[in-house]
């Protein structure tokens, strides 16, 4: 999907601002762009890869080890007490033959604790780095082992996994599934058919770009058998990114990629013995290549499989059962709506299996269900007018964050009072009982959970707008903090020193009594009697929000830099975006993106146009992916508001964008051609009477540079002066290769201030 891209990740170091940019590092009260973007500054602390160990309240990190540096040491903590334990020093993570600790990127305890698998040299597949080397560490004899045999090359294995007894790893290889003995080192290739087009136990780019979906295999839990997805991509057609750098001649790279009203992957699920053996194919009904295979776990039987079956329109979701040793599916449960329906991610079996539980929309809003076994009764756990929210829960990340069987608690996060806020809540299972908020409420923000198996322990993270994060282990269900794990006291002491004028979040009228959620950052000695210029930031579309109060990273150390210049910066979230407002809130836009959002953006700059310090003929609006496609949409619809736009990675035409993501939102481009071509900012290009800045990465495998290009041919035959900034073999991230956030950055700072000139007057 276009994301909202955050402004974190490559520093680049050495390099001075772009002329004209002049630097004030001296002063610590301003931000600038070597402070963002050349300097570690305002690097925050991570709290990095940590565990909760299963049956104990125990959980385990890397930390760096003092005696062999940089090396990284596994390190085992009580819960309560905090007493510390150096579980696997880095001087046993030496292979053979070597002098140097492995670089250990992740990890995972086996199930008896007797081996920990390690993750290194990894190398990026699309998104995440998930292709690298794995090795187990035996700790009764500290043998250290590399997985995959002497015909593995490096950095080839992926999704390495300890079957439940802990004796046994699976893992995929070049599109083919293994499992290694722990004990004798004998691999066993379960699947023989592996290919660029036949891919088993992972994904093609769709899936896991707009499924979430990555790791493709299954342990069931008696350790005999291994379920996992099978897509046959023969079907998809390549689209070539062009490599036009790297060598004397340039060169094609394909990317699997099924644009919308084109040709899915099939996919299929197989169970497969793991000792080997002729996989057993569920028989799901339909074309497997105009339905989904969304989900798939074991259904708390060593026997039977439960699948999330999604219709290529996404409007019809079943659950399915499906009999390991048959292949026989059964449907227990079917969601529909006249939208589309959300895959679920909290799908947790309850009462030893008799019943699972469930979230729907069936209400109006987002609740959570217990559901029988055979889909016979289903009963509302959490009832009212608000939903259960996590902004993360379009990437995969739950909205049920805990549960605790022994005393029929179940725990969840919701923001009933204010859809900018995240909070931590409890309710039995048993549904008896009003929700109880376990969040302090003198903790006004954005507050996150990794709670333990058991429901007692919690990895607790909270920020606020303007404010980084601290990370804290509290006990449940009272909350107490009994350590804090990560304070960015650095990070904080450098924003504490820094100019900044009064933040505060709005509520902005948008006609017909919608009232949006905003925010509004001011200049620092700001001067109501003055008008002054306003950027807003924008995303608009279902996957993301940008008016959260939580801390936004450099995102927002970069707009706080601009209120400093002069600028007033806002943001405000229109309908479709997945806001806790309700059913009807976030699916308004349906069928209707780049409609909806942008009537709903330019209704609330009417709005805070009225605003006496507000300069309406030097309104400004910059956005990323999703975002670049509204900022096009909002210069070329409403050049009446907006005078300067900045728009990064956009799709100017949704015909270009991928099936999963475009289809479930506007339906297939065969059956709503009109819809495409009137949400498409493409069709309006002859509309720009403004300033325009179109920035894009060649090498984008998303949201691919063909789109700019066919909008820069529009422009030019309809004579509309823009200015285009193309980033060799960047991807949508715009990140890669040294110097690059700088200069993007600079370039957009630059372009600002030619365009919309700063400061009140």
């Amino acid at each position: 999907m276009p994301y909202l891209r955050p402004l974190l990740g490559a520093v680049a170091l050495g390099l001075s601002v772009s002329a004209g940019l002049p630097a004030q590092e001296a002063d610590s009260s301003l931000v600038t762009l070597d402070r963002l973007f050349a300097s570690d500054e305002f690097t925050p602390e991570f709290l990095g890869a940590v565990r909760w160990l299963e049956g104990e309240p125990t959980y385990t990190r890397l930390e760096p080890d003092s005696t062999t540096p940089p090396a990284r040491a596994l390190v085992r903590y009580d819960a309560a007490s905090g007493r510390r334990d150096v579980w696997v020093p880095a001087s046993r993570l030496v292979p053979p033959g070597d002098s140097v600790p492995l670089a250990i990127e992740d990890y995972a305890v086996s199930p008896d604790k007797h081996h920990i698998l390690l993750f290194t040299n990894s190398r990026r597949v699309w998104r995440q780095n998930t292709r690298g080397d794995f090795w187990t560490l035996d700790l009764s004899s500290w043998q250290l082992r590399k997985l995959g045999g002497p015909s593995a090359a490096p950095s080839t294995l992926m999704f390495a996994k300890f079957s439940p007894d802990g004796g046994r790893v699976a893992y995929v290889r070049e599109h083919n599934l293994y499992v290694e003995d722990l004990a004798g080192g004998r691999i066993t290739q379960l699947t023989h058919d592996g290919s660029r087009t036949i891919i088993n136990g992972t994904f093609d780019w769709v899936y896991e770009e707009e499924l979430n979906l990555r790791d493709g295999f299954r342990w069931s839990p008696d350790g005999r058998r291994i379920a996992f997805w099978q897509l046959d991509a023969s079907g998809v057609h390549d689209f070539l990114l062009i490599d036009d750098t790297d060598s004397l001649y340039s060169f094609t790279i394909p990317v699997q990629y099924p644009k919308a009203g084109t040709t899915n992957s099939a996919a299929r699920v197989g169970v497969v013995s793991a000792d080997g053996g002729t996989p057993v194919w569920l028989a799901v009904p339909g074309d497997p290549r105009n339905n989904y295979i969304a989900r798939l776990e074991w259904a708390a039987s060593p026997d039977e499989v439960v699948l999330e079956h999604l219709n290529r329109a996404q409007n019809t979701l079943e659950v399915m059962l499906g009999d390991a040793r048959s292949g026989q599916v059964r449907t227990v449960l079917t969601e529909r709506d006249s939208a589309w329906v959300d895959v679920v991610d909290d799908l947790r079996w309850i009462d030893g299996g008799k019943s699972f539980t469930w979230i729907s929309e069936r209400d109006g809003w987002r609740h959570l269900y217990v559901v029988s076994r055979d889909g016979a009764k289903v009963r509302l756990v959490t009832p009212g007018p608000f939903d259960l929210h996590n902004p993360g829960s379009a990437f995969g990340a739950p909205l049920v964050v805990g549960v605790d069987s022994a005393a029929g608690w179940i725990y969840y996060t919701a923001s009933p009072d204010n859809a900018t806020q995240l909070y931590l809540y409890r309710t039995r299972l048993a549904g008896r009982d009003r929700p109880e908020r376990i969040t302090p409420r003198d903790q006004p923000g954005y507050h996150t959970y990794k709670i333990s198996k058991d429901g007692r322990w919690a990895f607790h993270t909270w920020s606020s707008f303007g404010t980084p994060p601290v990370v804290e282990v509290v006990r449940l269900p009272k909350h107490e903090v009994v350590r804090t794990l990560v304070r960015n006291q650095r990070l904080r002491e450098a924003v504490a020193r820094l100019k900044r004028g009064k933040a505060e979040f709005v509520k902005v009228g948008a006609g017909d009594g919608l009232r949006l959620d905003g925010w509004v950052m001011r200049p620092p000695g700001f001067d109501s009697t003055k008008r002054y210029p306003v950027l807003y930031h924008v995303y608009g579309e279902p996957a993301g929000q940008t008016v959260l109060d939580q801390w936004d990273g450099e995102t927002y150390l970069w707009h706080l830099m601009l209120t400093q210049q002069g600028y007033v910066v806002a943001s405000v979230d229109n309908r479709g975006t997945p806001a806790p407002r309700g059913r009807a809130f976030r699916k308004a836009i349906y069928r209707r993106i780049g409609i909806v959002n942008t009537a709903d953006q330019a209704a609330a700059a009417r709005t805070m146009r009225q605003w006496p310090w507000v300069d309406s003929t030097r309104i400004g609006v910059w956005g990323w992916s999703g975002g670049g496609s509204t900022t096009l949409n909002l210069m070329f619809r409403y050049p009446e508001i907006y005078a300067t736009g900045m728009s990064v990675a956009p799709v100017p035409d949704e015909r270009l964008y991928d099936t999963i993501y475009q289809e479930r939102y506007m339906g297939l481009p065969q059956e709503n051609e009109a819809v495409y071509r009137e949400g498409s900012a493409l069709t309006f290009a002859d509309h720009l009477r403004g300033n325009l800045l179109m920035v894009h990465g060649s090498g984008d495998d998303n949201v691919h540079y063909q789109g700019t290009e066919r909008l820069v041919n529009a422009l030019v035959a309809a004579n509309r002066p823009f200015t285009l900034m193309v980033y060799p073999n960047r991807s949508h991230c715009i990140c890669e290769g040294e110097g690059t956030d700088l200069h993007l950055f600079s370039l957009l700072t630059r372009y600002l201030e030619q365009n919309l000139p700063a400061g009140g007057r």
